[in-house]
């Protein structure tokens, strides 16, 4: 019973301070990061999908599979350069740290096609 007189005093005496900060820590854990998974399939000189929407602060898990020939999956703002040949997936993290529309493309010349594969990372 003391304790329940002491915290209404802190809630008179602070107003409606203590009801913001509980308001503000609410909203904090509602835009928690949270883990991301995709599987992007790279053939025939596209990805699919060609468009990854992630919020910032995301850990985003990306698995490439190459169906066709040897594909990239290359974004130059975050220094992701991976290559995944066919039958052999390539599986990756990283922290969506900062917002934007990023270019992703296929960094390999084998085929003049791979030239034309571009998606975007759109991290909001």
């Amino acid at each position: 019973m003391a304790n329940r007189r002491r915290v209404l005093a802190w809630i008179a005496l602070l107003g409606g301070s203590a009801v913001l900060l509980a308001g503000a820590r609410s909203s904090a854990q509602d835009q928690a990061p949270s883990r991301r998974d995709f599987n992007v399939t790279a053939r025939r000189y596209s990805f699919a999908p060609s468009r990854i929407e992630v919020r910032e602060g995301d850990i985003v898990r990306l698995t490439v599979a190459a169906e066709d020939i040897a594909h990239s999956f290359t974004v130059d703002e975050y220094r992701i350069a991976k290559r995944a040949a066919p039958g052999q997936p390539v599986t990756f993290e990283f922290r969506a740290d900062r917002r934007g529309t990023f270019r992703i493309y296929c960094n390999l010349q084998q085929d003049d096609g791979c030239r034309n594969m571009h998606g975007e990372l759109v991290v909001q």
